[in-house]
């Protein structure tokens, strides 16, 4: 089998290294990919959001199955036209990528099943906007509507921050994502994500794992796309689990295809835990970054099969053979990130480290350059290990870590911390 995967990050590094251990994958590309993708397989210069460019190149290089891992080709409408030209897709249509392109839709989609998440108001002008942020009590919660590159989210602990972070999207800082704003309650708890497959009909969960989103230790900071995750999740416990799908995930589905517009990919649900109930957050329509990696650590060889399957509307037969493991991956970052940060510097110590099953540096932010590995982003590795016991994972990513020459960039030591005590990180 020929398999593209579009995408160039830290969660396509693991997509790729997965589906390489299986033996189904003839040959490999990823476009437009990054130096370490491009040491494991074929790099392609494509623009993936250009739905002609990209069915070009599935026909000129005989590509079988297609996976789509960032949310922007999604949104764009990229699976259907390759579906349209009867290519085989993993990932959702455009109309069903609105789980997360539109957080009012998912809000109206929870609203039709009564699945538990945070109260809401949905707004088109500052006016009303700033007129209900009034009446509410804070701590609130100003969303822009679309993708805003994780920037379209304020945690407002006064009424005037509210305010702000309302003219803030309505002026126009995020784009046409700020062009409407959703205003939610604040939910308390302990925050996890959970993973399923979807064929548009079955249903089947595939791992859960936790991710670190602020930039300091003791999550302290400002937001960032991610500075590590580890997996499983202890807040999600198989009850938990169930009652979410039970509550959420499963009515979500139904009511998905209710509509027409059957939901076929990964499904992540962001979940607020609190004393055993789980609430919504959001979805999104992929893999998380960096949740992606320790999934990928864990699942191995059968994330191909499962992808698979899910593309084929065969999940019924599938099933998930997980280890009783655990996973971590912890962020390298360029100084600055996730505000100003420099390009273009040198990473040494990556050629001496191991590519195993229980370690690997995934790549997320690097280019090759005159044959050095140099920074191209604020998130530049994945420092990714896998063992029985999560300490033991940690102190293997640690240790990798130490090895890694690379004075510009920084990285939080308390990855875990929730199901860690500091000490053994």
């Amino acid at each position: 089998m020929n398999i593209l995967i579009l995408g160039g990050g830290g969660r396509e590094h693991s997509l790729a290294w997965a589906v390489l251990q299986n033996p189904k994958c003839d040959r490999l590309v990823v476009a437009p990919g990054n130096a370490g993708i491009a040491a494991i397989a074929d790099c392609a210069t494509l623009d993936i959001l250009d739905a002609v460019a990209v069915i070009n190149f599935v026909e000129q290089e005989a590509i079988d199955f297609v996976i789509i891992g960032p949310e922007a080709p999604l949104v764009a409408g990229i699976g259907d036209r390759l579906r349209d030209a009867g290519v085989l897709v993993f990932g959702p249509s455009k109309a069903a990528a609105e789980l997360e392109a539109s957080k009012a839709f998912t809000k109206a989609i929870c609203t039709a099943v009564g699945a538990p998440t945070a109260a809401y108001s949905h707004f088109t002008n500052a006016l009303e906007a700033k007129a209900y942020a009034q009446t509410t009590s804070t701590p609130i919660v100003v969303k822009a509507d679309g993708l805003a590159a994780g920037k379209g989210v304020i945690i407002a602990d006064t009424i005037a921050e509210a305010e702000t972070a309302i003219d803030y999207m309505f002026d126009g800082a995020l784009g046409s994502a700020g062009a409407e704003v959703v205003i939610e309650e604040f939910m308390t708890g302990e925050e996890a994500s959970f993973f399923v497959l979807c064929d548009g009909k079955d249903v089947l969960p595939i791992g859960t794992a936790q991710d670190h989103k602020r930039v300091g230790e003791a999550d302290t900071g400002p937001n960032t796309g991610g500075m590590g995750a580890y997996s499983p999740a202890p807040a999600l416990t198989d009850e938990v689990a169930e009652r979410a799908m039970a509550e959420i995930i499963r009515p979500t589905v139904a009511e998905m295809a209710r509509r027409g517009i059957p939901y076929q990919g990964v499904l992540y649900a962001g979940l607020m835990i609190e004393k055993g109930v789980p609430r919504l957050v959001e979805y999104n329509v992929r893999f998380g970054d960096p949740e992606c990696q320790v999934l990928m650590m864990r699942l191995g060889a059968q994330a191909l099969d499962l992808m698979q399957a899910t593309a084929e509307n065969r999940l019924a037969q599938a099933q998930v053979n997980w280890a009783s493991d655990n996973a971590i991956t912890v962020v390298m970052a360029a100084n600055g990130y996730p505000g100003n940060y420099a390009k273009g510097e040198t990473i040494h110590g990556l050629e001496t480290l191991p590519e195993t099953s229980n370690q690997m540096i995934f790549h997320a932010g690097t280019a090759l350059k005159e044959g050095k590995i140099t920074t191209s982003g604020g998130r530049v590795l994945n420092i990714t290990a896998r063992a029985a016991e999560l300490a033991e994972a940690a102190q293997l990513a640690y240790e990798l870590i130490g090895r890694i020459d690379y004075p510009a960039g920084f990285y939080r030591r308390d990855i875990g911390w929730r199901a860690l005590a500091p000490s053994k990180i």
